[in-house]
């Protein structure tokens, strides 16, 4: 199998710009309008399609993305695995800012999205099993290549998705801590639910850049202090895409 990888933009990775031949595919779906153009092109000779989850320029929030079109778009447009990227709130000490993840599990305490395929059923109930979400394969490569070029990280981890945009409250920040979750964002669980039912293997690169607001020695997190972390990062993302995208192609997985 020819392997096309669909790489999702988060905050601070909106219009990466690292492929050769690339040019830019407008598609609707028949969920909508993506949130952005997918810039299609190569990367080491694989073939790749990013598009921008909340908009090249950010102007989509969480709430609103449109999750369902996102997916689709990739997978219209032949992607064989996701790889997405995305910024995090720490629930743990031990993950330091600029502290890369690589979850492998999800609690949803979103309220109001799309975040099935499945609106009515056809011809039979369709319940997609969801107890491991995060692909395996992937997530081992990612391991793999953080552990070679040296990067602080995380190989595993559960993240809280909350509805967004606001942040949380610090009671609700102590609460995710007790169930478990060990970084917070507003995107992961929809994008990791709607990959599996749509049968693409999907992994999230994940950036600690705040302590979102149960430390109390830490000043609550702010967007502008999760651009700027992320932005003094970004590298380390950008890299670490660029050397695991072949490794995904020749593992032929």
């Amino acid at each position: 199998m020819t392997s096309k990888i669909g790489i999702i933009g988060g905050s601070g990775l909106d219009n990466l710009d690292i492929f050769q031949n690339a040019h830019d595919t407008y598609r609707g779906t028949c969920w909508g309008e993506p949130s952005s153009p997918v810039r299609e092109g190569e990367l080491a000779g694989v073939p790749v399609a990013i598009l921008a989850r909340h908009g090249r320029n950010h102007t989509i929030p969480p709430s609103a993305v449109n999750y369902r079109a996102n997916i689709q778009v990739l997978k219209d447009l032949g992607c064989t695995h996701v790889l997405a990227t995305s910024a995090a709130g720490s629930l743990r000490e031990e993950i330091k800012r600029g502290d890369l993840v690589l979850v492998d599990q999800f609690i949803d305490f979103t309220k109001q999205r799309k975040m099935t395929f499945h609106d009515t059923f056809p011809t039979e109930p369709i319940h997609t099993a969801m107890a491991d979400p995060f692909d395996a394969t992937l997530r081992a490569i990612l391991i793999k290549h953080c552990q070679q070029l040296g990067f602080s990280f995380h190989p595993t981890g559960t993240v809280v998705t909350i509805e967004g945009p606001r942040f949380s409250t610090r009671a609700e920040s102590r609460m995710f801590r007790l169930f478990g979750a060990d970084i917070i964002n507003m995107s992961i669980a929809t994008e990791a639910a709607l990959a599996n039912e749509a049968a693409l293997p999907y992994a999230v690169i994940g950036m600690s850049t705040d302590y979102d607001c149960w430390k109390e020695d830490e000043v609550p997190v702010s967007w502008e202090e999760i651009s700027r972390v992320f932005k003094a990062n970004a590298e380390k993302v950008t890299a670490l895409l660029v050397d695991v995208v072949p490794a995904i192609a020749a593992e032929n997985v």
